[in-house]
């Protein structure tokens, strides 16, 4: 059985991760009944992470001339949307998918059994290219790394519900109307959804369910499978030698006990959507209400907030960290992950710090409730409560049992995200899908 996955970035971006992650699950895997063949197909490098040679990923955009093409892609979509953005705050929120490349004829696409789409918009694919795709009937699996695929262009609706029944009147738009481009881009994605065939797996039960109350996809099929890590890679280790990665002081112990470390990371910590201005809240509430407790504040992932100088604590910032070790080192360096997305599907960076034995403080919203069970390997907030996130906090850096908090987080990790689990659950559906086909 031979599967191809389409993933506009290798490394970059936490859907790319996550495809990443899933095709080497795959490649790990040896059926008796079956074998098994996964291919990764990239739509262009992100000048951040460049060519990153891995068995079974092939690049699209394989030479300078290439790479140029896919860039004038992306510049295309997005001078495309200029005139329509209502401010650049939501230059990348939205994606219209008018330009992408026409994959077809790729022996990666030619030679597969199974198609698996993941997060293919940035010029990797446009509507056009889906169905063409599409028309070759072959098994389509797409993962929902947001909801994107049942929105008339938006990544995350951000509470608007046009979607149950026909976007128009966008509020990411200049010029939101009865006529808008997300009314344009909506039946765009009507037409393409008219008779095809695709399985979708969203990894959160909370994107299930929004894209099932979707007038775009409501009728397709759905199994909910969650992302998966390496459990071997992404692991608990010692604080000292975390430090010593890292080049952070040992915090070691004190008069008053081990100075604790609270970790936010995200791909861009200035991203409104990842939180990071109710974490800074929070903190300050945090000062106020226990004074007693002074933790480290370590920071990793591109750009920086005016607020990093009025945090009340010492920062940290490790700025982009892209080496896996540094990563797993940055959450055992740690006493508590905080994630206060005030959106998101199922967070790369919950299931990678779980997995560390980490305990995690975040957000009840999108799938981190079905991630952290409270007060047990973590803490929920509801969402946008600076308070709640405050006492959360407070919570971790006060517990009287931190390692138990640790061993449950670990053992969360082992029980929902292991590459054996996720990987057969993927293997049962593309194998049920093929026979599917070769009964009718």
């Amino acid at each position: 059985m031979r599967v191809t996955h389409l993933s506009n970035y290798h490394l970059f971006g936490g859907a790319a991760v996550a495809a990443n992650r899933l095709h080497r699950a795959l490649q790990k895997q040896v059926w008796t009944a079956n074998s098994i063949e996964s291919t990764m197909l990239v739509g262009v490098p992100n000048r951040l992470e460049k060519h990153r040679p891995e068995p079974g990923v092939l690049y699209l955009a394989n030479n300078f001339l290439a790479e140029q093409t896919a860039f004038g892609r992306f510049v295309a979509e997005r001078l495309y949307f200029l005139p329509h953005e209502r401010d650049p705050s939501v230059r990348f929120q939205f994606s219209p998918a008018k330009f992408g490349a026409n994959l077809n004829f790729h022996p990666a696409i030619q030679q597969a059994d199974v198609l698996h789409l993941h997060w293919i918009n940035f010029g990797f694919l446009s509507i056009d290219g889906l169905r063409s795709l599409f028309a070759l009937q072959k098994p389509i699996v797409w993962t929902l790394h947001d909801q994107w695929a049942f929105t008339g262009g938006c990544h995350y609706s951000r509470g608007c519900d046009h979607f149950l029944s026909h976007c128009r009147n966008c509020p990411y738009l200049k010029k939101p109307g009865e006529h808008d481009l997300s009314d344009k881009v909506f039946d765009q994605k009507k037409a393409l959804f008219h008779n095809a065939r695709v399985h979708f797996t969203p990894p959160s039960h909370w994107l299930a369910r929004e894209a099932q109350r979707s007038a775009l996809v409501r009728e397709f099929p759905f199994t909910v499978i969650p992302y998966t890590i390496d459990q071997l890679a992404f692991r608990p280790m010692d604080r000292v030698e975390a430090n010593a990665q890292l080049n952070l002081p040992d915090t070691g112990e004190t008069s008053t006990g081990r100075s604790p470390r609270l970790l936010f990371g995200s791909a861009n910590v200035t991203d409104v959507r990842k939180g990071f201005k109710q974490f800074a809240e929070a903190l300050i509430l945090l000062n106020q209400q226990h004074p007693n407790l002074t933790p480290e504040i370590i920071l990793f992932g591109k750009g920086r907030s005016y607020l990093f100088n009025e945090l009340p604590y010492t920062v940290r910032h490790l700025g982009l960290l892209t080496a896996e070790e540094d990563i797993v080192a940055a959450y055992n360096a740690a006493d508590a992950m905080v994630v206060p997305s005030l959106e998101d599907n199922l967070p790369n960076t919950v299931i990678e710090a779980m997995a560390c034995g980490t305990p995690v403080v975040g957000f009840r919203t999108g799938g981190i409730p079905e991630m952290i069970d409270h007060q047990q390997n973590g803490y929920l907030a509801d969402v946008g409560s600076v308070q709640q996130l405050a006492d959360g906090l407070a919570f971790i850096l006060t517990h009287p049992n931190l390692n138990e908090l640790r061993q449950n987080a670990r053992q969360s990790a082992e029980i929902r995200f292991s590459e054996d689990v996720v990987a057969r659950q993927h293997i049962d559906l593309y194998q049920k899908m093929l026979n599917d086909r070769l009964i009718e």
